[in-house]
């Protein structure tokens, strides 16, 4: 083969070798220069430097204070992942009826009083929920510790750190938080206090240890994070990719607003005629101010106000000048920012605006239905890492001090938490947590489909109840004793009827009184009357 030959072959080759890989490991000059490891990095070093990450918390929590859309969408979702006040609510499943309804009325005893649930004595269970998954939003995670008091206390972010002193020892602690050569969580190092945020963390007094779980395995310290990746130890801020959007977004905002009140003032244009005399002194409108700039030169800055008067000088000519602020275009880039902080939060422009009028029922619904997916798997992921560790603490609690409790599980914990476990087949600990429901879009069309479910067998009735976030129990009890109260109205008013009319050859049937619910194909007999039933029998008097 000629040498000619052969290097064009070879050439060939070793560029369809380099078209083999992937374009995303090429830099270019038309792209962004992205600063990332060239030999592969675990999550926990994007957050190497304790300071850094303590900056973003910072910088997240100062948007959320400041800036005037983030703190409004950062309700909007916790509001609509926990759905306002109802929460998530339990439900013990200990295969003895009298022992959940006892759980139940405790749980409900004790997550109602601020008192009792929070070392602070402000928060009720509620509000731990809310500000545990907002802040988690905001911060990047968030801490509730289980104390001895039989109490929660919140700790947030930034106070779980790690000093110096300990840094510089063996130990594998990424910001507060002490890992074995598992990634399994040992304990977790909290500030004492809430300590001068520009002062270093230097030594080892100045925080406290505290067990990531208990001598039986029992979580102590629940942490809520929202992590994406199996080597992430800390959360980062739902807020930190779109930190650069809102700061312009803001700065925007606040540009057009101060150009809507300049021009709110007056807008001109001047002319001077050829020749014109340009000697004279400027007009004086307002108040002059010296400024001073960086580079040393100063200007006067002269005030103005709305409805000011401005006279021109000889030969010069002042031509109004009312601009369209803010333009068209300034709509529709604020709707594509808003679209985009939106789907990092996993929310539909619809919810971030609380305005529906830019599409039809259809496309809200579908909207909707696509977000409360996002919203089902953060509430899967909110109940593993609170709620389930809290009710698991909460029952031993109850079965360590309560002793007839115990003796009625046939379950026992030590006073060191050990747990022992019992010869019944009552299972104290067993349970389900039952995330809110949202209501029906289509109350009659979404109502008539749990029916459908229902009747043909694809659900039971307590499950149907608990994807609505009701207990079947407390409702079958409700309902049991309103229509017992019905029937008894009933019965009385039909015996009073039939003692006034004695002779009547057709006496009152208490159902005559009342209108039942009944399902449809049941049959009921009336005294004295015929067969009647609730379902429409088209078709049978044929003969």
């Amino acid at each position: 083969m000629p040498s000619a030959t052969r290097a064009r072959n070879q050439i060939a080759e070793a560029f369809g070798e380099m078209r083999a890989g992937y374009d995303m490991a090429r830099q270019t000059r038309f792209e962004r220069r992205r600063d990332v490891p060239l030999m592969g990095a675990p999550a926990d070093y994007h957050l190497a430097a304790q300071s850094e990450w303590l900056r973003t918390v910072e910088y997240a929590r100062d948007m959320d204070r400041n800036d005037v859309v983030v703190g409004g969408i950062i309700d909007r979702a916790a509001t609509n992942i926990l759905l306002g006040n109802e929460g998530i609510r339990v439900d013990p499943q200990t295969g003895d009826e009298k022992l959940d309804q006892a759980w139940r009325e405790r749980w409900e005893d004790w997550a109602s009083n601020a008192d009792a649930c929070d070392v602070a004595g402000e928060n009720a269970w509620p509000d731990i929920e809310w500000l545990a998954l907002r802040q988690t939003f905001i911060d990047g995670d968030h801490f509730v510790l289980a104390t001895d008091a039989d109490k929660l206390q919140l700790i947030e972010a930034h106070r779980c750190r790690t000093p110096s002193q300990i840094a510089r020892s063996k130990r594998k602690i990424i910001h507060g938080v002490e890992l074995d050569s598992l990634r399994r969580r040992l304990r977790f190092w909290f500030t004492k206090n809430d300590v001068e945020p520009r002062a270093p963390l230097k030594y080892l007094r100045d925080v406290t240890a505290y067990d990531a779980r208990d001598s039986a395995g029992f979580r102590k310290v629940m942490h809520t994070h929202g992590a994406r990746r199996v080597s992430q130890t800390r959360g980062v801020s739902a807020l930190a990719p779109m930190k650069f959007f809102l700061g312009a977004f803001e700065d925007i905002n606040f540009a057009k607003l101060v150009q809507q009140q300049v021009v709110s003032c007056f807008a001109i244009f001047r002319q001077l005629d050829l020749g014109a005399d340009d000697s004279a002194p400027a007009e004086t409108r307002g108040e002059r101010t010296p400024s001073t700039h960086a580079d040393g030169q100063s200007r006067l800055l002269e005030g103005i106000a709305p409805g000011m008067e401005l006279f021109g000088r000889a030969g010069e000519k002042i031509t109004g000048f009312s601009p369209n602020i803010p333009n068209p275009e300034f709509f529709q880039h604020v709707r594509l920012i808003l679209q985009l902080v939106g789907a990092n939060l996993g929310l539909p422009l619809v919810l971030v605006l609380l305005d529906a009028s830019e599409t039809n029922f259809s496309g809200w619904r579908g909207a909707i239905e696509e977000a409360r997916k996002g919203f089902r798997r953060l509430q899967s992921s909110f109940i593993r890492r609170l709620h389930q560790p809290v009710w698991l603490w909460r029952v031993r609690e109850w079965l360590r001090d309560d002793k007839a409790a115990a003796r009625a599980t046939g379950w026992s914990v030590s006073p060191s938490g050990v747990i022992e476990v019992g010869k019944t087949d009552i299972k104290p600990f067993k349970h389900r947590w039952n995330p809110p429901a949202w209501p029906y879009i289509q109350p009659l069309q979404d109502a008539g489909t749990d029916l459908l479910r229902v009747r043909n067998g694809l659900i039971s009735p307590r499950r149907l109840h608990a994807e609505r976030n009701r207990d079947f129990g407390e409702i079958a009890k409700e309902i049991a004793e309103d229509n017992g109260r019905l029937i008894v109205e009933a019965k009385t008013r039909a015996a009073e009827i039939n003692r006034q009319f004695p002779d009547d050859p057709h006496p009152v049937h208490w159902r005559e009184c009342i209108a039942l619910p009944t399902p449809d194909g049941v049959r009921l007999s009336l005294q004295g009357g015929a067969d009647t039933s609730t379902q429409n029998n088209k078709g049978n008097n044929d003969d």
